[in-house]
């Protein structure tokens, strides 16, 4: 599934968070304008704190709500000044009433670029679906996994609210389902279960 499209054309509406000059966390709604293969971009003005704490801290998390699924995205974050302002401007034409005539140009466009990022259906509760992905070379997976010294006595599963353990060759948690709420970790007698983070 293509998530940077999903989060571009379906969500739009994200909340942004950077940290504010005291070290707090601040957030705001953000569209996101475009997507390639390089990143997901969006604008803001130069004037704006949002734009300052973009330019000091180089980084940022986003995550975008609609009908019981979620995007969430976290990295690092680039200027670009004005490199597909034109574009962004046609495809979204709001911003056209925003920022009319010779107006846009006090906005500056920035690229969200090596990001780890999630997907979260909650559609059939049950059942939920988790997906991570990456935008750039970012290859480093996130979530509870079960190491070699696990002895197979399977209370992980008894205590697995969507029951994601599997016991094939090796007992695997089905990331594609797992919570990542812990229960697991905190039962197993030998501590076979690791989080990565």
């Amino acid at each position: 599934m293509n998530y940077l499209k999903m989060l571009v054309d379906d969500f739009h509406s994200t909340v942004v968070a950077t940290l504010d000059q005291q070290g707090y966390p601040q957030t705001r709604a953000i569209d996101m304008m475009l997507y390639d293969k390089e990143g997901v971009y969006f604008l803001t003005a130069k004037g704006k704190a949002f734009y300052q704490q973009l330019i000091q801290q180089n980084f940022m998390s986003l995550t975008a709500l609609k009908d019981k699924k979620a995007i969430s995205l976290k990295g690092k974050v680039k200027c670009i000044h004005h490199t597909y302002l034109d574009e962004i401007f046609q495809k979204n034409t709001d911003m056209q009433k925003i920022y009319p005539e010779n107006t846009r140009d006090i906005l500056e466009v920035f690229c969200l670029y090596e990001a780890t990022g999630e997907y979260f259906d909650i559609t059939a509760p049950s059942s939920i679906i988790k997906e991570t992905f990456t935008i750039g070379s970012i290859e480093k997976e996130t979530g509870y996994f079960i190491n070699d010294t696990c002895i197979r006595c399977l209370k992980c599963l008894d205590v697995c609210p969507q029951k994601c353990v599997h016991v094939d060759q090796k007992v695997k948690i089905d990331q594609r389902h797992c919570l990542s709420c812990g229960r697991c970790l905190e039962i197993c007698p030998v501590r076979a279960i690791e989080r990565e983070i």
